[in-house]
């Protein structure tokens, strides 16, 4: 067999983020999360809910869903890559979750939009996201073999911005041939899927789900040509992939930066994940946006992630990750107070003139920034945690990156969830977010630039 060039397997991984962006894209922001919350609303208030009501107890659902999926990605992550960093075999893995996010993905076509099978729905789409995060923890660890540490951070930006595009080249598909707007044209004016569609049972929009499955199996296809295992031979068992991580957290203590940039990045990162999992859901309930104008907002903000992502690498390559991620963290708290004191009505308690389009405008522009400021911050921290990652068991270290990450990812999601029921504003419940982007901000002054050696 020939050998595969270093720059084929480096294309090969960035392949990856270009076929399981579309899950987030598509799935989790921009399409099936604001139409799952609008069918949701729509059921809430066949129960004899008010509308406001019904807005806050979907968004609520739609956090339960981010919740429970976040504790099982969490907890689950690091045990199998200590596993997979035993043996080298990190592949069978990847497959595996990749069978999860197909399976899931595509199930969601049976999506109806009378909300009868809404609770069938959200079990579908979680176990197709935690098929997509867990293979993405075995994926990031490969990128330490790939490239020397100095290109790392290049390496990293490229692969986002090369994923950020996968998405938006898929959000611009659904929305110019799938996602009918409300006469039950597409945004081009064509009958959704040229006419074997039907409009008005919405299937379209719930073609999102198999488009999204048949997307990631197609572009693996370069992935899995290119970018090979390792094997050691060796191998351990649950019990003792268990042991490692316990060991491995013990570890964490005594490295000091380490230690404060899982925890920081464990705060920020939920921040963000937040800002996604609810910026759709956000537009389509406190600004009544449909989905098309949704996905032409979601066209804009992976433009700029793409951008962003892309600059963002050149930034890290020249000066390092942490000023990336600081600057990225102070724009996107600025993004949710703004986001925090708009409506339909007022901007910062000032009244708008019925009718007013200031607010599209404005949350056009925080998409810019979300986007934006998004795909450079997590370009650098998946660099930031190379430089703090165990050269002898990378996929074991992503692990504990990805448990730092995920083992809070139900707070984001919770605190949302319990302020807008508290609240009964859907807009007032992403108010969490800025206490956990400026505790992982404040975090960040204990962490090394260059990782535990400085």
């Amino acid at each position: 067999m020939a050998e595969i060039s270093a720059k084929r397997r480096i294309w090969g991984w960035w392949w990856f983020d270009w076929a399981s962006q579309p899950y987030h894209t598509l799935l989790v922001t921009f399409v099936f999360g604001p139409f799952f919350a609008v069918v949701a609303a729509a059921w809430f208030v066949g129960t004899g809910l008010d509308e406001r009501t019904a807005d806050a107890e979907a968004q609520a659902l739609w956090s339960l869903a981010l919740t429970v999926t976040g504790l099982i990605i969490g907890f689950g992550g690091p045990i199998m890559g200590a596993m997979a960093d035993s043996s080298g075999r990190r592949r069978p893995w990847i497959l595996a979750f990749s069978l999860m996010y197909v399976i899931g993905a595509g199930a969601l076509w049976f999506t109806d939009p009378a909300g009868t099978n809404t609770w069938t729905m959200l079990v579908f789409f979680g176990i197709g996201f935690i098929g997509a995060e867990f293979a993405l923890i075995f994926v990031n660890a490969q990128l330490p073999g790939l490239v020397p540490e100095e290109d790392v951070g290049k390496v990293s930006g490229s692969g986002f911005a090369f994923g950020y595009l996968g998405g938006l080249a898929a959000l611009l598909l659904m929305l110019l041939i799938f996602v009918e707007q409300e006469g039950g044209k597409t945004l081009i004016g064509l009958d959704p899927g040229f006419g074997l569609l039907d409009a008005g049972a919405r299937e379209g929009t719930r073609a999102v789900g198999p488009f999204t499955a048949l997307w990631f199996a197609l572009f693996m296809i370069p992935y899995a040509m290119w970018v090979h295992d390792r094997p050691t031979g060796a191998s351990i068992s649950f019990r003792a992939a268990l042991g490692i991580i316990v060991k491995a957290l013990k570890s964490v203590v005594k490295k000091r930066s380490l230690g404060a940039y899982l925890l920081s990045s464990m705060f920020y990162r939920d921040a963000l994940n937040g800002l996604y999992g609810f910026g759709g859901v956000y537009a389509a309930l406190v600004l009544d946006w449909p989905i098309v104008l949704v996905g032409v907002f979601g066209i804009v903000a992976l433009i700029s992630s793409a951008l962003f992502a892309w600059l963002g690498g050149k930034i890290d390559s020249a000066i390092g990750p942490k000023p990336v991620i600081v600057g990225a963290i102070l724009v996107l708290i600025g993004v949710v107070v703004v986001v925090l004191f708009m409506s339909r009505e007022m901007i910062f308690g000032i009244p708008l003139a019925e009718g007013s389009k200031l607010p599209d405008i404005v949350f056009f522009a925080c998409g810019v920034l979300i986007g934006g400021m998004g795909g450079a911050l997590q370009s650098a921290s998946r660099t930031m945690m190379v430089r703090h990652a165990d050269p002898a068991a990378p996929t074991e270290s992503f692990g504990l990156y990805g448990l730092s990450g995920r083992a809070t990812a139900f707070m984001a999601p919770a605190l949302i969830g319990l302020i807008t029921t508290m609240t009964g504003s859907a807009r007032i419940g992403v108010s969490p977010l800025i206490g956990l982007f400026l505790l992982g901000l404040i975090l960040l002054i204990w962490v090394k630039p260059g990782g535990e050696k400085g």
